[in-house]
């Protein structure tokens, strides 16, 4: 497998990876335009200029977008973060060429026609309500609102109703042009591909691009903080998160490793101490999330009201004691854990898509795949422990519930416990 980067006098960086023996191939722009480069009065913006790259180009209908690539039997989707927006395809390798064809299309040339945005804000409210009517999503996004407050990082990526509801054509077109420069994009490309064809095809679509001044956003501060609310339902969502390290940060693969073994699968300790020996909850995890300047480590758990507060205190207890007792074997088992995810994950073109233009995003190269491996090696007992205390050492935390919370500690109550 060989990975190749290159630039186009704009700034357009294109990266592909040919994976042999395989027949289809997936591909896709990243741009670096999240719900983190709004502001606050384009609050939901960047999702729905993603939803209005369907609707319609100065060359295809909605239907032609949708038709292009399924009548070849593939397919062709895109999603929203809090620091990119992607449009992607997977296809077969004869078809590669409509598939950038297409992508180009609905990126460079929507139409924004004005019957077409009232559809689709229609669509996006209709999104909006079924997120507030599932509290994982909710807790999430409060758990995101606590941990950075009165930031565009804090911010939901849908954005609220009455922000949607008044998004015209101008606003669209606004966004586009402030951050869609080709600085701001990767094209990215994986399995059945050619790179010297995908570098002409790129040059035929974007190299006419202006390049403009790249975007920015304010720089994070993870502040902390707690959000709640008493509602009727038949479990408590607990969601619990502390500062962790950026992408770039020489431990982001030490916080990957320590989230893994504190709540990362049915071996873990959460799972082992609150699922299994006392019941107390049907899913419960940790994961270590990251962004350009900042990361959370984030604690995640459903259980009954009555049980609240237990949980609660036993996940602060489960957190400081891998700072005092974490062993060689369960660091070694979370290493194995993450280097096969990793493994198994970019058997698949679409995830080595998604890889190759995350990392050009973020350090503008490929690290080799033996450099990443060698880090998550270079993970030790050690390395772990010294993480876990810094972490506990936190003075800022963010809590977020919903439900039948009315016997769950509060956040100072918890730093506390953590301190003690």
């Amino acid at each position: 497998m060989s990975v190749r980067l290159d630039r186009l006098p704009n700034g357009l960086r294109i990266v592909t990876e040919t994976m042999p023996g395989l027949e289809s191939a997936a591909l896709g722009l990243w741009v670096n335009a999240g719900g983190r480069h709004e502001r606050v009065d384009q609050n939901g913006i960047a999702h729905f200029l993603e939803h209005m790259a369907f609707k319609g180009t100065q060359r295809r209908s909605a239907l032609q977008i949708a038709e292009a690539i399924e009548d070849v039997g593939g397919f062709i989707n895109a999603y929203t973060s809090r620091e990119a927006t992607a449009y992607y395809a997977r296809v077969l390798k004869a078809d590669v060429p409509l598939a950038l064809d297409v992508i180009s299309d609905i990126v460079l040339n929507p139409v924004f026609a004005p019957e077409e945005i009232e559809v689709e804000r229609g669509v996006i409210l209709q999104e909006i309500g079924q997120s507030l009517d599932t509290p994982d999503d909710i807790v999430f996004d409060w758990l995101q609102e606590a941990a950075y407050p009165e930031q565009a990082l804090g911010r939901t990526i849908l954005g609220p109703s009455e922000r949607v509801s008044g998004f015209a054509r101008e606003d669209l077109a606004g966004f586009v042009a402030e951050h869609y420069g080709p600085g701001q994009m990767v094209l990215s490309a994986a399995g059945a591909v050619d790179h010297d064809q995908i570098m002409r095809l790129a040059e035929a679509a974007f190299s006419h691009l202006p390049a403009v001044d790249l975007s920015s956003h304010d720089v994070a501060r993870f502040q902390g903080g707690e959000k709640r609310e008493i509602k009727e339902l038949e479990q408590v969502h607990f969601a619990l998160a502390l500062e962790g390290p950026a992408y770039s940060d020489d431990d982001i693969y030490t916080a990957q490793i320590h989230a893994t073994l504190l709540g990362g699968g049915m071996s873990s300790r959460l799972f082992q101490e609150i699922r299994e020996k006392r019941g107390l909850c049907y899913s419960i995890f940790a994961q270590a999330g990251a962004y350009a300047d900042t990361g959370m480590m984030t604690l995640y758990a459903g259980t009954s009201g009555e049980d609240i507060a237990q949980l609660a205190e036993l996940t602060v207890d489960e957190l400081k004691r891998v700072a005092d007792d974490v062993t060689e074997a369960e660091v070694q088992r979370a290493r194995a854990q993450m280097k096969a995810g990793l493994l198994m994950g970019l058997e698949s073109p679409s995830a080595r898509a998604e890889r190759l233009a995350r990392l050009v995003a973020i350090w503008d190269r490929v690290p080799p795949l033996e450099e990443t491996v060698a880090r998550i090696e270079a993970v030790n007992r050690t390395r772990v422990a010294e993480f876990a205390g810094k972490l506990i050492g936190s003075k800022q935390a963010a809590l977020a519930l919903y439900g039948p919370a009315s016997h769950a500690p509060s956040l100072g109550a918890l730093q506390e416990r953590l301190a003690a």
